[in-house]
């Protein structure tokens, strides 16, 4: 099996992703940092998806293509990823979002300027096609945790950490819905700052037809991370979700 020595390795957990795979790999062969692996990870799809990423594995070898024994969502794919990892550094993408030409080395710059462990970067939405809105979301100068709390713009696809100062399995995350949120939450909790590059670096692709049901499904996965996950009170948890409310909504009106 290929697995070697690299600089980055990228995690794509995939399920039905066919439709839009071919272009979410491209996006990253066309890097300008060219030092990576990209770990594709299938969660059991029933759709060409698989066929996909064989392909693109035999035309180039830093491509794998993991399968996942049964269905366990995208969590465990994750963190099946991450068991796999060769890289120092670790980057997620889902498998519908494409990466702008220097979102690895714009990010790593930046991470040694800053000599931190998690950065992440701005985005923009897009539309089923792929093509940007317009609509951009900016990323805040760094976020501790108890301001991670009430700012949830940390973009899983804008995401990248260096394992020589974050351990990889702070990393992992749990199998709860929001497992991204509850990651980075997790990971700022022990003390680490996540440092944003305020550039637009991601398109976040969105199904317009999905947009309704989607809100009303992240208002009760955020209430529930305060709650279950974080254990936090009544009160600190309702002041929180304040801040994370407006903040939606500017995103995403």
């Amino acid at each position: 099996m290929y697995h070697m020595k690299t600089k980055v390795s990228i995690i794509v957990p995939m399920y039905q992703a066919a439709a839009f795979l071919e272009e979410t790999i491209e996006s990253v062969r066309s890097q300008k940092e060219q030092d990576w692996e990209l770990l594709l990870v299938d969660d059991c799809s029933s759709d060409g998806g698989p066929e996909i990423a064989l392909r693109y594995g035999r035309e180039d070898p830093r491509i794998r293509l993991l399968r996942q024994p049964e269905n366990r969502g995208a969590a465990a794919a994750r963190n099946r990823g991450l068991e796999e990892a060769a890289g120092r550094y670790i980057a997620f993408l889902d498998s519908d979002d494409l990466w702008k030409k220097d979102r690895l080395s714009a990010e790593l710059a930046f991470m040694k300027v800053h000599q931190a462990g998690f950065v992440f970067s701005g985005y923009e939405f897009a539309d089923e096609s792929g093509k940007g809105t317009g609509r951009v979301v900016r990323a805040p100068e760094k976020l501790s945790y108890r301001q991670a709390l009430k700012n949830t713009t940390i973009f899983t696809s804008t995401v990248l950490f260096d394992t020589h100062i974050i351990p990889k399995e702070l990393l992992r995350m749990p199998l709860v819905k929001s497992e991204d949120t509850a990651a980075w939450w997790n990971i700022l909790r022990h003390g680490y700052t996540a440092y944003g590059l305020d550039r637009n670096l991601v398109l976040y692709r969105r199904s317009a037809g999905t947009l309704s049901s989607d809100k009303i499904e992240a208002v009760r996965r955020i209430w529930n991370l305060y709650r279950r996950v974080e254990g936090l009170s009544l009160p600190y948890s309702m002041y929180n979700f304040i801040f994370y409310a407006v903040r939606a909504v500017l995103r995403r009106v």
